[in-house]
């Protein structure tokens, strides 16, 4: 645990810095509506931009309230909280570099199928 507190305290302050330096705003440039781009690209930035699932709630609504589409949102927030390429060299010092990488591909092909789930689902309803 001694060896991993820098390495931990590294990955935070990287995390922080990355979300306040991407712009509030440029979400709702970036999302056009399209169904297959949009996930993708919500994936992307949530995979750079990784936090915690509490704040997914309160970025979701920004989000919605900027006019970002729930395929991008959702997609945004899986990886946001599932994949960490910011985490990545701690996640591969502590759980080995094969896990890391295989973990964070699955969970990012992961949030954009689920994504596109959960967008078509909501169409139906």
């Amino acid at each position: 645990m001694k060896r991993s507190m820098p390495i931990l305290l590294g990955v935070l302050l990287l995390i922080t810095l990355i979300i306040e330096i991407i712009p509030k705003n440029i979400y709702g440039k970036v999302f056009t509506g399209h169904v297959l781009l949009d996930p993708l690209l919500g994936a992307i930035f949530g995979s750079i931009a990784a936090g915690n699932p509490l704040n997914s709630y309160v970025i979701g609504g920004e989000l919605i309230s900027q006019g970002v589409s729930l395929v991008a949102i959702t997609a945004f927030i899986l990886s946001w909280v599932t994949v960490g390429l910011v985490q990545l060299p701690a996640e591969s010092l502590m759980l080995g570099r094969k896990f890391a990488i295989s973990r964070n591909i699955f969970s990012f092909l992961s949030a954009i199928i689920i994504a596109i789930l959960t967008a078509y689902t909501f169409t139906i309803l």
